[in-house]
């Protein structure tokens, strides 16, 4: 698999067929071919994952521009080709963007996900080290997706910092990685803000708090439409609450196998 900036306009053509494929042909929210190319005039990262036969199996897009006066990425779009996912190639193009990044001299990078995705909350939290910066209630608004009809598009803004004291997400030994496990494992017994997805079940206070979501929203949304609705309430209503009281989220522990629920550990304070 060869990974590298996009180069002509057929593999632009070819992003652009590969996010329709992934979020559907009722997408409106699609980066059009020359925007993807203009990013790369301007600091930005568009870059694909190609195949044997040249194919393009994936790609990761976002642009550059200022925050404070300091040049910062916003990773807008990653995707795999479902025939080639389970492989790997999403972390492999991220570390392709952060490698880029790195040399261009830009120390932060953002991007979003559902909060209420387990397996995006897994890949986001605890193999890429990113940290929730905020909670943005519809980020996107109607984006005529299939995979966000039914559930809005709230999303966790998170931070990735690249600076040199910055943990490398790509280094299994990197000490942040165990010390976030370790700071995770503290508080499997803390209260849970939303048993069950529950609305309006008083939010606890405390030194630590539990936010649950389920193991698989979009199986949930297939057998109960209104269940899954409520748990993008009961999130949102959490998260909400907590962030805007100054907690922050630790981190998220994934549901063991069977498990119908995950849950993230919402602490109070700055990171250490």
């Amino acid at each position: 698999m060869e990974i590298r900036p996009l180069a002509d306009w057929s593999e632009y053509r070819a992003c652009e067929a590969l996010q329709r494929e992934v979020w559907g042909e009722a997408f409106t929210e699609l980066a059009p071919a020359s925007l993807l190319k203009i990013a790369q005039h301007v600091g930005g990262v568009t870059s694909g994952a190609f195949d044997e036969t040249g194919a393009l199996a994936g790609f990761v897009y976002g642009l550059t521009g200022l925050e404070d006066g300091r040049p910062v990425h916003w990773s807008h779009m990653l995707a795999v080709r479902e025939t080639h996912r389970g492989r790997g190639l999403g972390r492999a193009l991220k570390r392709h963007q952060r490698e880029r990044l790195v040399a261009a001299d830009i120390r932060t990078c953002y991007w979003t996900y559902d909060p209420i995705m387990s397996s995006n909350a897994h890949l986001n939290l605890n193999h890429f080290l990113a940290r929730v910066d905020r909670y943005v209630v519809d980020m996107y608004g109607e984006t005529g997706s299939h995979l966000h009809e039914g559930l809005g598009t709230d999303r966790f803004v998170v931070v990735w910092p690249l600076d040199e004291s910055a943990p490398d997400p790509f280094d299994a030994a990197d000490p942040e990685r165990a010390l976030r496990e370790a700071e995770l494992g503290r508080f499997t017994a803390a209260p849970l803000a939303n048993p069950g997805g529950a609305e309006d079940t008083p939010l606890p206070d405390g030194p630590a708090v539990r936010v649950a979501i389920p193991a698989d929203v979009l199986a949930v949304r297939h057998r109960d439409p209104g269940a899954a609705r409520r748990w993008r309430t009961s999130t949102r209503r959490a998260f909400r609450h907590y962030l805007g009281a100054g907690y922050r989220v630790a981190g998220y522990v994934p549901p063991a196998p069977g498990d119908p629920e995950g849950h993230y550990v919402v602490l109070p304070g700055e990171p250490p």
